[in-house]
């Protein structure tokens, strides 16, 4: 994504980053509509720029193994989809960023989490919305359309959707998606 007038762009790939082509189209894909909700709901640059950034590292290590994701995230017990934003926020933490909301939202962006920014929820949103996946395009593009006029009710409706999912499928609920839900509910 090129630089404009304000200096925008997500940081770059880490070198221990483990995506794939089509990974990467979907990490693409998550960035530009959060850049596109930054630039609409004109927040300040350091939250645009966080907002990049967690969008351009959720994913950095989706494609590493599962016993290198298990290594990095310190989790023996979690099942392997979930391993991936705790592994990628460690190896930031050790390469030295800071910022709470970023990592969070990178650690947490497949379950949710509480007391997220909203850093983590428009990553949560984005990279369920991106328009990129096959299931429900109609819905999910008036949905990131949403985002702009309505951030909190729009983000309670996707938590929702994610929910009704895991439910239909027979996943159990993770405690921090519970406690995010009743937060918003």
């Amino acid at each position: 994504m090129p630089a404009d007038g304000n200096g925008m762009v997500p940081a770059p790939f880490p070198a221990w980053a483990r995506v794939t082509d089509r990974r990467r189209t979907h990490i693409e894909r998550v960035v530009g509509l959060l850049d596109r909700w930054a630039r609409a709901l004109d927040v300040p640059a350091e939250t645009h720029q966080a907002w990049l950034d967690a969008g351009q590292w959720h994913d950095a290590l989706r494609d590493a193994s599962v016993d290198d994701l298990r290594s990095l995230s310190a989790d023996g017990e979690s099942p392997e989809g979930l391993l991936h934003g705790p592994a990628a926020a460690a190896r930031l933490v050790a390469d030295g960023e800071s910022r709470d909301d970023v990592l969070s939202a990178i650690r947490w962006h497949t379950v949710g989490h509480r007391e997220w920014s909203a850093v983590g929820r428009a990553l949560y949103m984005a990279d369920f919305l991106e328009p990129g996946r096959r299931f429900m395009p109609v819905d999910r593009a008036y949905l990131a359309d949403r985002v702009i006029d309505d951030f909190d009710g729009t983000f309670r409706q996707v938590l929702r959707m994610r929910l009704e999912w895991a439910l239909r499928e027979g996943h159990a609920l993770r405690p921090e998606t519970v406690a995010l839900w009743n937060s918003v509910r």
